[in-house]
């Protein structure tokens, strides 16, 4: 990948790059939801990522749970982070998986507090953070430094025949510059999860993917739906696609053409360099928040039909290959590729318009959802609570 200026982003304490630069005010649990969104009022130059769990939950869940917190937090694009719980335990085992990076975090427990003293304490920390942070400075980077996720939605016709392919450009690009590149979407893999299992760098890591496929079909096969209506989706039926594979194969188009060097667990950290699959949610906003959890600082999101998801932390850059779509909806669209379909461009003249525009993006440029604040963020939930 070329550019004709130096990237610049943010080299956190432990070397992770950044291209953003938040102080979080991150709940615990439902509970907290209050008294973290009191602070961000407070404070207006912090963020509250308010969600609907963290009560009750055990086993597995419990896990994803807590390594979802840990990694939003732990995340390059935040500077710094207040962690705030109903009860001191779950609170403090976030708050050190979080200080594990090296940035500043504090946190603080309503229980025998209550929310006015917490709020209060919090608030004074909140206006530390956000000073300090606003003395960081951006420093030069480069490609290999980043880590990108993907994922499509309100897929259509022109998904698999321009947008996502695009993307495919930019993926292979990436991976070649050595920067780690992270997708997912278990089950809308259905019908071309061979092409995947194919593309795994060894055979240990094809069987742990086949296994992570295969359970999660199982899932959805125990209920005794039928899940046509839900995959594809309205949205995809209306663009034009009347089965799972065909919305699998053009899906896969955005992977672009590299092995796969690593298959994680929702919500995990990617370990070096390359294309790594995780086993994940096709929902919007919950495979983002993963994706954030993950590390991933900026994200591409191919949509035909049209796609409104943004995150609270992670850039989201739409692409559309869809007339309609960049008509209709072009407050959504950063890269318009239309010219695919009308032949008036190339797919290397798409990938380089999204190339150029993921890099505006590293330098500061809010994308579309960023502007309109779209701030998406959905936790992933196993099972019901105990």
């Amino acid at each position: 990948m070329s550019t004709n200026q130096v990237l610049m982003g943010y080299r956190r304490e432990n070397k992770r790059v950044g291209i953003r630069n938040y102080v979080l005010i991150l709940p615990v649990d439902d509970l907290s939801n209050a008294s973290c969104e009191a602070v961000a009022r407070q404070v207006p130059h912090t963020l509250a990522l308010p969600h609907s769990y963290g009560r009750l939950q055990y086993g597995k869940d419990l896990e994803l749970h807590f390594r979802t917190m840990i990694g939003v937090g732990s995340n390059p694009n935040v500077a710094a982070v207040i962690v705030i719980g109903i009860e001191p335990n779950w609170t403090k085992v976030i708050a050190d998986g979080i200080a594990k990076t090296g940035k500043p975090v504090a946190s603080f427990s309503i229980e025998r507090n209550g929310d006015l003293k917490t709020i209060e304490q919090a608030s004074w920390k909140a206006k530390e953070f956000v000073q300090w942070a606003t003395e960081i400075q951006r420093e030069p980077i480069e490609w290999k430094d980043l880590i990108v996720s993907i994922k499509c939605g309100e897929s259509d016709t022109t998904t698999g025949l321009g947008s996502c392919p695009t993307v495919g450009v930019a993926v292979d690009d990436l991976v070649d510059s050595g920067a780690i590149v992270l997708f997912g979407e278990t089950s809308e893999l259905t019908g071309g999860e061979h092409l995947i299992a194919n593309r795994m760098a060894t055979p240990e890591l094809r069987d742990r993917f086949l296994a992570m496929y295969s359970d999660y079909v199982s899932e959805i096969q125990s209920q005794g739906v039928d899940l046509f209506g839900s995959q594809p989706t309205q949205g995809n039926i209306a663009g034009g696609l009347t089965t799972i594979e065909e919305k699998a194969l053009g899906n896969i188009e955005k992977t672009g053409t590299k092995q796969v060097v690593g298959v994680l667990e929702p919500a995990q950290a990617p370990e070096g360099p390359g294309l790594h699959f995780m086993d994940s949610s096709s929902a919007a906003a919950e495979f983002i928040t993963l994706m954030a959890a993950a590390g991933a600082v900026i994200h591409f999101f191919p949509t035909g039909q049209g796609n409104i998801v943004g995150n609270p932390i992670v850039p989201v850059v739409k692409i559309t290959a869809n007339p309609i779509t960049a008509s209709t909806m072009s407050e959504h669209i950063d890269v318009d590729v239309t010219g695919l379909l009308s032949r008036e461009i190339t797919l290397a003249q798409a990938g380089e318009k999204l190339e150029e525009m993921m890099e505006r993006t590293i330098q500061g440029r809010l994308t579309a959802a960023e502007a309109l604040g779209h701030r998406e963020f959905v936790m992933t939930k196993l099972y019901r609570s105990a």
